[in-house]
């Protein structure tokens, strides 16, 4: 185990937790982000497609009922979350859990949409755990020069 940094290596700590004493802890520690990125894959994968006439969002929500599901517009940001509870006793009355690996908890993807776009111009279904958005393109605005006087010292 080295108690000091490599010259090149910028974490004292680096090699530390290396050391056969911290095995078990490492291992479940992994085991557990492992476990947590596989739940967290599968969730909110979304395609975008743009058509003549706008945009057509899906986006992955296995699991989840339409009342888990808020979508909301604010400030030209479209925020889809989602959140699921699930009972963390360990045992229930039919029995005790052995292993629980489906995703309980909260997850949300944020899109820039434009500052144009209005509540009602979205809109939003859910069906076989996949939430559809379909909204326009927004016009672009013409920016108008304007010419400004400059004041002249002196």
């Amino acid at each position: 185990m080295a108690m000091f940094p490599a010259l090149m290596n910028d974490t004292m700590f680096s090699d530390l937790f290396d050391d056969p004493f911290f095995a078990g802890w490492r291992d479940a520690a992994d085991e557990g982000r492992q476990l947590a990125a596989a739940q967290s894959g599968s969730l909110m994968n979304t395609d975008v497609r743009e058509t003549d006439h706008g945009y057509e969002v899906a986006m992955d929500m296995p699991g989840f009922n339409k009342d888990d599901i808020n979508v909301e517009l604010k400030d030209g940001y479209l925020t889809v979350s989602a959140h699921r509870n699930d009972s963390k006793e360990d045992k229930d009355k039919e029995g005790k859990w052995l292993r629980r690996e489906r995703y309980a908890g909260t997850c949300s993807r944020t899109f820039y949409v434009g500052d144009d776009m209005k509540e009602s111009d979205i809109h939003a279904s859910y069906k076989d755990g996949t939430l559809h958005l379909q909204m326009p393109k927004q016009e672009a605005k013409a920016q108008v020069e304007q010419a400004h006087r400059i004041a002249i010292e002196g």
